[in-house]
């Protein structure tokens, strides 16, 4: 479940390994791109960890961020 909190969207995600977790990156990369709104984000071994949040709207989390979340939830 995504976690509000500081300003930020966050929720991490886990996987069998390495290279599932990276599958689910470049995923999640693709839709970024579309939309121009990428994430911070950070990977260790099988951990995906996200923090959502709006720069150009004072890094405050928006209806960008929302609709971002919901696509990584389905890309999951």
């Amino acid at each position: 479940m995504w976690q509000e909190k500081d300003n930020k969207l966050t929720k991490t995600f886990e996987f069998k390994d390495f290279t599932e977790a990276f599958g689910f990156m470049t995923k999640v990369a693709i839709e970024a791109e579309k939309m121009n709104h990428h994430p911070n984000w950070s990977n260790v071994w099988n951990t995906v960890s996200f923090e959502l949040t709006t720069h150009d709207a004072g890094n405050t989390v928006t209806e960008k961020d929302r609709k971002l979340a919901e696509i990584i939830d389905s890309l999951a």
